[in-house]
């Protein structure tokens, strides 16, 4: 199934900036699918044999050390997509890739990728400048999970979630926050429950709703704003008329994240 009434590629922020002779070359081979909270899409160390570009759905990138234990290094939505280990020279994953909100994404095997890549055009430095902005996720959650509080940590990782969404509720479990930061559930217990109590946020029985996001960033450390500053200006590359050569019409910039 390519699409339904309610999705199309371009929902997904990549797909949406390539030129339409691009994304017309791809089309026919993207598959749209649903995906589920848990799915695991790739392990550690597997070739992809896919690359997936969510369209509603978010996808939490982990590493698994040696005694099981895990924390989320990236998340990937409607900003990116899965699957860079496919052109940045790796033949595998270094990371644990698992759908974190349900939703839809398309994905295209990796020989069509790569066709697309070798054709040239903008698909190449598109997904290159996605590149470095994943790399700026990465690289700020590391210093922001040894520097910063277990609060700001939580509020950082709700702000980015809610970004990648069209809604301020959420469905996700203590436990599956806890494994994404790395720390213990009862930590996440008791912020969530600071966070309840300063009507930030409402939290019952795995459903999360957030009531003042104003008061959320301010609760979040630099990291956030590091992060989202990047992939918005990622975005905001992507869309410079001088990058299309006159292959599409002039469309309004918006936010990535």
């Amino acid at each position: 199934m390519l699409s339904s009434p309610l999705h199309h590629p371009s929902q997904n922020h990549l797909l949406a900036a390539l030129p339409a002779t691009e994304l017309d070359k791809l089309i026919p081979h993207l598959e749209l699918i649903h995906v589920s909270p848990g799915d695991i899409l790739c392990e550690a160390g597997d070739q992809l044999p896919y690359a997936y570009f969510p369209a509603s759905a978010i996808i939490s990138l982990h590493y698994i050390l040696e005694n099981g234990a895990s924390s989320e290094i990236a998340n990937v939505g409607r900003e990116g997509m899965l699957g860079v280990s496919l052109f940045m020279g790796g033949e595998t994953t270094s990371s644990r890739a698992t759908v974190q909100i349900p939703g839809f994404a398309y994905r295209l095997k990796a020989p069509f990728l790569l066709q697309g890549l070798n054709r040239g055009g903008l698909l190449q430095w598109i997904l290159l400048r996605y590149s470095q902005a994943l790399i700026t996720q990465i690289a700020q959650i590391g210093v922001c999970n040894r520097y910063h509080t277990i609060e700001q940590q939580l509020c950082r990782w709700f702000l980015l979630t809610l970004d990648r969404l069209d809604s301020s509720k959420l469905s996700m479990t203590q436990e599956l926050i806890a494994n994404a930061l790395g720390v213990s559930r009862e930590s996440v217990a008791g912020v969530a429950g600071k966070l309840q109590r300063k009507e930030i946020i409402r939290y019952h029985r795995g459903h999360i709703t957030i009531l003042n996001r104003s008061r959320l960033e301010t609760g979040a450390c630099e990291c956030y704003e590091t992060i989202k500053k990047e992939f918005d200006q990622a975005l905001e590359d992507m869309w410079k008329p001088e990058l299309h050569q006159g292959n599409r019409s002039p469309k309004k910039i918006l936010p990535l994240l």
